[in-house]
């Protein structure tokens, strides 16, 4: 929230238009006096990582009166506002657009009541303007993708079910864990892909699922039935989540201490019940939600300015990845209609009301989480049946893990077998090829880095280029890679990967002309902290290290901070690609960015030096505290003259007198850690893409070939061959679809020199950190204030200039 409000705030000033503060929601509208005041650019500068709300909240009976509302306008009139920007959930954005309908007949009223003068109300006759934010963190809202606060409340939950995981393992102990979500089982459903949850209990969907316990609502049986099953297959440890509104197919709720009872009773289990609370509420924002928080804070300016008496009162949402306004009443309806299809038990109404990200994430759960022969598994018929091949290709990136634990249960589940294939093609080649069990990859979901291996070598391209050798690893013979797998009868393959995967997907594609062993279903999922793998919006991997740089830049700044007037260059990952620094800088209020997409040029330094001269000299003439600052330096921005000591050094130089300079490089950290809930979930939902659609391009080769001979029924596995270009591709998140894209077709949008994709979707965002960072715009008094540190120089050095 307080990312949005330093959002707006900054974007109204350089607008020109004046923000105000109501300091306690509805209630300091309605108390007036210094509930309601001015804020300026300074008074919002360190809340972008500031949890909670620094203009506080509360909930108002007053407001639901009459004349509370009435007086609520006259406060409102009084201090000269004309538009309101609401950020909470339905209620609060509610009570906003009806204060709207009542506005000129409460200004009249006043007016009549003699609380406000003629002369005072003619300006506000007009309609009052109200644009909506979203900030809840049960993402309960319709028509949007995400609402602020739902991503680091999902962060809150995974960091304690992963602290609570370690306990279960070590006393083999059953925890079952109480999260939010009164209607809305999105946080509870997120946690359970995220941390690898047993069981789940959602207001949408209530227990039993399985066809022959729906009848009997026998849910108690349904859910020890499997979770036994799994403890017999040695899984030393049972997590079961319950949302606060959890209810069964009778509307009975479901308590977290019930189902306690049932574990001990029924199996044997030590169990513990741990509620999580208001944990959930607090803390520092990810990285996600103050990108979301910002950009939608930006846009709700933008829709104060455009918004007339006749528009619908907006809401900003996102979707597809995009900003977007939509009616704010037709949202808020259509999320009240999730309770009512609840409330008359039509729980099918009540899930197709979600999104269809919400009903597909669920069913790549259960798959995921259930054992063959429970509800939700779908085996193939045994002539379909596949041996499927999996690889780690490039540099470590978070989620690769939760991927390939994902395939490996939906392979079993289908009745498939996963193959996983140690170290990439250098394994591959050396035979390191070995089926993989359902208990193998339990815990993966939370890992980082690449238990299966990985490294950066990848097939030579064909015809082969005799000395010859990749920006990055070795060439490998594209004959041996193509003869091991058909050695080990790899019928279809999995990569996940970045930019060496990509580039060696394309040359096994090119090389099925000359080697029949390639002519199988070929799938790369992108897995690359860097972002710059075409046919995707993004990786999997850059939130993890997004969120590292935000958490580092935090750390930094403090220290920055602390000494006042000190600016940091940080250094960070992202090869010729410039997403995690814009991003980064975006999130972690960084005062400017260097990108390779942009270069570093002797004008861009001076402006940012003129800019960093400026702000600290009106601080210092205006008695202000000054902060510490940060700069996002791309790691191959500038090439090797501009390097990240070579700009922290010009600025140490240029702002004698008036700030200091460091360095810091962040390096590997990047690509390390405990991967993030938004990748882990990420990973969790394309792999069963990619299996679904291994499965049917390998289904369609089989029938076709068994229509062109007879003889084939008679082969144990099946035979699976494919030229189509179509059958090798790129799955990625395209705004808020998953798209399969044939790997050729994006060659188009591919830079290969550059290593990375033309479609830069986040180049723009560039743009709005510097208006965050005062770049454009000026008082007089700040004018005022480097003018003097320019005669200060001159007559120091006799230069007029920086």
């Amino acid at each position: 929230m307080n990312a949005a409000v330093r959002a707006v705030v900054r974007v109204a000033l350089t607008k020109g238009i004046t923000p105000y503060a109501i300091y306690e929601g509805y209630q300091g509208m309605v108390d007036g006096g210094d509930k309601i005041r001015p804020l300026s650019w300074e008074d919002v500068g360190d809340w972008l990582a500031i949890g909670g709300t620094e203009i506080g909240t509360a909930r108002c009976q007053e407001f639901r009166t009459v004349e509370g509302r009435l007086t609520a306008v006259r406060n409102l009139v009084k201090s000269g506002i004309d538009a309101l920007v609401i950020c909470g959930g339905d209620g609060s954005l509610t009570g906003a657009d009806f204060l709207r309908a009542e506005w000129t007949e409460f200004v009249d009223k006043l007016v009549k009541q003699k609380r406000l003068t003629e002369e005072e109300a003619a300006p506000y006759r007009s309609q009052l303007t109200i644009v909506g934010l979203v900030g809840s963190i049960d993402n309960d809202m319709a028509q949007t993708d995400l609402t602020i606060g739902a991503m680091t409340a999902l962060q809150r939950i995974c960091e304690a079910l992963d602290s609570i995981k370690s306990t279960a393992l070590s006393h083999q102990r059953a925890f079952v864990v109480e999260v939010m979500g009164r209607h809305c089982g999105w946080l509870g459903l997120m946690a359970a892909i995220a941390c690898g949850a047993d069981w789940l209990f959602l207001p949408e969907l209530p227990p039993p699922i399985g066809d022959e316990f729906i009848a009997s609502g026998d849910w108690e049986t349904e859910m020890c039935d499997i979770l036994s099953k799994e403890r017999k297959l040695g899984n030393r440890k049972t997590i079961v989540i319950v949302c606060e509104g959890a209810i069964d197919r009778n509307l009975k709720p479901i308590k977290p201490e019930y189902v306690k009872d049932v574990l001990t009773k029924r199996l044997n289990f030590d169990t513990r019940v741990t509620c999580l609370g208001h944990v959930q509420r607090g803390g520092v924002p990810c990285a996600y939600d103050r990108y979301l928080a910002t950009v939608q804070g930006a846009e709700a300016v933008n829709a104060v300015i455009e918004t007339t008496p006749t528009t619908p009162s907006p809401m900003i949402g996102i979707s597809n990845n995009k900003v977007i306004r939509v009616p704010l009443k037709n949202a808020v309806a259509q999320t009240k209609e999730v309770a009512k299809a609840i409330a008359r038990k039509d729980f099918k109404r009540a899930m197709e009301l979600r999104d269809p990200e919400f009903n597909s994430s669920y069913n790549a759960y259960i798959e995921s989480t259930i054992l063959a022969d429970g509800p939700g598994t779908r085996k193939v018929e045994e002539s379909k049946r596949l041996r499927v091949g999996i690889m780690h290709v490039g540099a470590p990136a978070g989620g690769m893990n939760a991927a390939t634990r994902t395939f490996v249960r939906l392979c079993l589940n289908r009745g498939h077998t996963p193959l996983g294939i140690h170290n990439g093609f250098s394994g591959l080649i050396a035979d390191q090829v070995q089926p993989i069990q359902w208990q193998d990859v339990n815990g993966w979901v939370s890992m980082g880095g690449s238990e299966l291996g990985i490294n950066r070598d990848q097939p030579s391209p064909t015809p082969n280029p005799i000395n010859s050798k990749p920006q990055f690893g070795n060439y490998i013979d594209t004959g041996l890679i193509a003869f091991h797998m058909q050695k080990n009868n790899i019928q279809a393959l999995m990569i996940i990967g970045g930019f060496e995967a990509y580039t060696s997907l394309i040359t096994l594609t090119k090389a099925r002309e000359f080697y029949p062993g390639l002519c199988i279903p070929m799938i790369l999922l992108p897995a690359t902290v860097s972002n710059n793998v075409p046919g995707t919006d993004f990786s999997l991997g850059c939130d993890t290290a997004l969120n590292c740089i935000v958490d580092a830049c935090d750390t930094i700044k403090q220290s920055a901070s602390s000494n006042r007037k000190r600016v940091f260059v940080v250094e960070v990952q992202g090869g010729n690609c410039g997403y995690l620094s814009v991003m980064g800088a975006l999130a972690s209020g960084a005062s400017s960015c260097y990108i390779p997409e942009e270069g570093i040029t002797l004008d861009a330094l001076q402006k940012d030096i003129n800019h960093l001269v400026k702000r600290y000299a009106y601080e210092e003439t205006a008695n202000i505290p000054s902060y510490g600052r940060l700069i996002l330096r791309n790691e191959t921005a500038g090439n090797k003259t501009y390097t990240t000591e070579v700009i922290s050094s010009i600025l140490k130089e240029e702002g004698k007198g008036l700030f200091d300079s460091r360095s810091a490089v962040l390096g590997h950290l990047q690509q390390g850690g405990i991967p993030s809930p938004l990748d882990r979930i990420r990973a969790t939902r394309l792999t069963v893409n990619c299996v679904d659609w291994l499965q049917d391009i390998a289904f369609k080769a089989i029938d076709e070939l068994n229509s062109k001979s007879s003889n084939l029924s008679d082969i144990r596995t099946p035979t699976v061959f494919t030229k189509d270009n179509a059958t090798a591709a790129v799955i990625g998140i395209c705004g808020a679809d998953i798209r399969i894209t044939p790997i050729l077709d994006l060659l188009s949008e591919t830079n290969l020199n550059k290593r990375k994709g033309t479609n830069e979707w986040w180049l723009g965002l560039k743009d709005l950190t510097k208006t965050l960072a005062k770049y454009d715009f000026e008082t007089e008094e700040e004018r005022a204030a480097l003018e003097k540190v320019l005669g200060d120089r001159k007559q120091a050095t006799g230069k007029n200039k920086l």
